[in-house]
């Protein structure tokens, strides 16, 4: 050979010991973690980035050298080279297009990772868009307990004040009353003033009616609807807001993920509406004192969010420079939002341009996509007791982890689903490919389900089925949840707004028609089939149709 050969590091040489090294077939430089307290910026914002799981042996063979003039940055314990010998290290050698890579058989090598990845993710809990994220999911919890509240407080409420079972229907139908009418306000309102301003209002409000709901089922019937109304008009505006937010404060290789984190928040916050209400109920304060918590809750949470959060990353004193780096590099649209006032806007702007929004077919993807979400959503967890019960022959009573298990898996797979999300971003995939290949999985999973529900007698094999439909439909949360920043960053909340709406009489038409499509189908099954094949529609409708692309400047 022209070049000398150097040596191959064995794992008895000194230098093996250090866990991270460099070597080139000219000569070899080796960096200890001491020696590189300075890095550069655009390197320093890799510790931002929310953890991935990794297998730490693919690390090893797929790292790849990024060095600058004056701080190269460390990489994994791998040699690489291509005038070198293969070369035996611990019985292990590979070759790939002339490339020799030696293992070294170190533990240390794991442990670096591991350290590395703890880091990251410490970094990233003290960061600003850590608190944004948790603070909405928070939010999201809340908004989703409240509704919950009244669900398990309905019954004493009518034993004390004499409502029939179909008042009580109509008391807990009130909230969707106002709930359809304030997404596409809401959602404008959050384009124009930002996430921040209106979700605290919105929080406020429904707080405020929350305190207020036993004192108004105690004066008049009216009063009583008027809450309800009140309270849904004001959690119409949580979705968009959510959507806003995250877009200003998480770049596109994080955004499902972080979707994922506040859609934990609200499924869980069913679970602890479930599991805290009956106990409060049973207090001495007896009805009003959940209310009375939750509402406190909310004007707790309202307190932190407006004295810590900022509605976008300018406008964060604390950030620091390497996040905000970070942050825009990653999110072309930064900038859409962050209007001071009213004033600076043409007052043509402040009328959403419905007209085109609506022309695209993306846009239409996603509101079919709501619709169905939540048509498959309010069946699965508003009538499968009903099933259970009518046709498999359960005691739902003693079964009371009946309605929490589902949330949870919700919350579980959804995050699953946002981190695997962003990993396939991460890695290449574009952003189209992955959103079709999320919302088919949390379509084409809950259809399967339903199917097999159907062919089962087994109440404990059902509920699985459920369960697995239920947690499959979460993956949803990583596709149409999160395209709305992605098509139409300028417009998010509206877009989220028109398509909430649907969703929103989805949940109605579900609800309140089950009953009568079962009647004119003849079974239970037959209606579980029939939403089988609109799920598989749907996918269809979504895979032609949708895409990760920007469709509205």
């Amino acid at each position: 050979m022209a070049m000398a050969m150097a040596p191959c590091i064995t794992s008895n040489h000194p230098l093996s010991t250090r866990q991270d090294f460099h070597y080139r077939s000219s000569n070899m430089q080796v960096f200890s973690r001491e020696s590189l307290s300075a890095t550069s910026s655009s390197q320093s914002m890799q510790l931002f980035r929310l953890s991935s799981n990794k297998n730490p042996v693919a690390v090893i063979r797929n790292s790849r050298v990024q060095s600058s003039a004056h701080h190269p940055r460390p990489i994994a314990p791998m040699f690489r080279g291509k005038d070198l010998a293969p070369t035996q290290i611990s019985g292990k050698t590979w070759k790939d297009a002339g490339t020799t890579r030696c293992q070294v058989a170190s533990t240390e090598i794991d442990f670096s990772f591991f350290e590395r990845e703890k880091s990251e993710w410490l970094t990233f809990l003290s960061s600003e868009r850590a608190k944004v994220v948790a603070m909405v999911a928070l939010a999201m919890a809340l908004c989703n307990a409240d509704r919950v509240v009244m669900s398990v407080a309905i019954v004493p409420m009518s034993a004390a004040h004499g409502w029939s079972q179909s008042f009580a229907g109509v008391v807990q139908s009130s909230f969707l009353w106002g709930y359809l009418l304030s997404p596409i306000p809401g959602g404008a309102l959050a384009d124009r003033y930002g996430g921040k301003a209106v979700m605290a209002w919105g929080v406020a409000i429904w707080s405020l009616a929350t305190l207020l709901t036993p004192w108004a089922a105690s004066h008049s019937l009216s009063a009583l609807l008027a809450v309800r109304v009140l309270m849904g008009l004001a959690e119409g505006v949580t979705m968009p807001c959510m959507n806003n937010m995250i877009s200003r404060w998480f770049p596109r290789t994080e955004r499902s993920r972080a979707v994922g984190m506040t859609m934990a928040g609200f499924h869980l916050g069913s679970v602890a509406g479930l599991v805290i209400t009956p106990t409060l109920l049973a207090t001495s304060s007896g009805i009003n004192a959940p209310f009375v918590a939750f509402g406190v809750s909310g004007f707790v949470w309202l307190f932190v969010w407006l004295a810590e959060i900022a509605r976008n990353p300018q406008s964060q004193p604390r950030i620091s420079r390497e996040e905000y780096q970070y942050i825009k590099q990653g999110n072309e649209d930064l900038s859409v939002g962050t209007v001071e006032s009213s004033s600076a806007i043409p007052p043509r702007s402040a009328i959403p341009p419905f007209r085109l929004l609506l022309s695209k077919l993306p846009t239409w993807a996603i509101i079919i996509a709501n619709f169905m979400n939540n048509w498959g959503y309010f069946i699965l967890l508003g009538w499968m007791p009903v099933y259970f019960n009518t046709v498999l022959g359960v005691n739902l009573k003693d079964a009371a982890w009946f309605s929490a298990v589902p949330w949870a898996m919700m919350a579980a797979v959804g995050f699953i689903a946002g981190a695997s999300s962003d990993f396939l971003v991460q890695s290449g995939v574009s952003l189209t490919t992955t959103r079709k290949l999320m919302q088919s999985i949390g379509f084409l999973g809950p259809a399967a389900a339903l199917l097999g529900l159907n062919a089962v007698r087994d109440p404990m094999v059902a509920a699985a089925w459920l369960t697995a439909a239920v947690g499959l439909s979460s993956f949803s949360q990583a596709g149409f949840l999160v395209n709305y920043q992605e098509i139409g960053p300028k417009y998010a909340g509206v877009l989220h707004g028109m398509s909430n709406t649907a969703g929103t009489m989805a949940a109605i038409i579900s609800t309140l028609g089950t009953g009568l499509f079962i009647e004119r189908l003849g079974s239970f099954q037959s209606f579980l089939t029939l939403t089988s094949v609109m799920y598989i529609a749907s996918t269809l409708f979504w895979v032609f149709n949708a895409t990760g692309e920007r469709v509205f400047q």
